[in-house]
């Protein structure tokens, strides 16, 4: 799976992307990113609160009960503003 962080989440997280093999029982958003605060301090730091974090899968946006599958793209990010 291919993960894509941007924002602060990017920041936090130190990196802007990564390929990850999950393990099998992460089938949803929500048990992906709970999976995630366990790789350490900046994912926990960025993730804690998921009600500033946007998701994408595939491009399209999604709620955190929204599936997932190994090849997908999943982007995680906060929320945007125009100007």
């Amino acid at each position: 799976m291919q993960l894509l962080y941007f924002g602060w989440v990017r920041t936090r997280i130190g990196i802007g992307r990564e390929t990850l093999e999950l393990p099998p029982d992460i089938a949803d958003v929500k048990s992906l990113v709970e999976w995630l605060k366990q790789r350490g301090d900046g994912y926990r730091e960025a993730l804690e609160d998921l009600t500033v974090i946007r998701v994408a899968v595939n491009q399209e946006m999604v709620d955190l009960d929204a599936e997932i599958a190994p090849g997908d793209e999943v982007a995680l990010f906060p929320p945007m503003t125009g100007g």
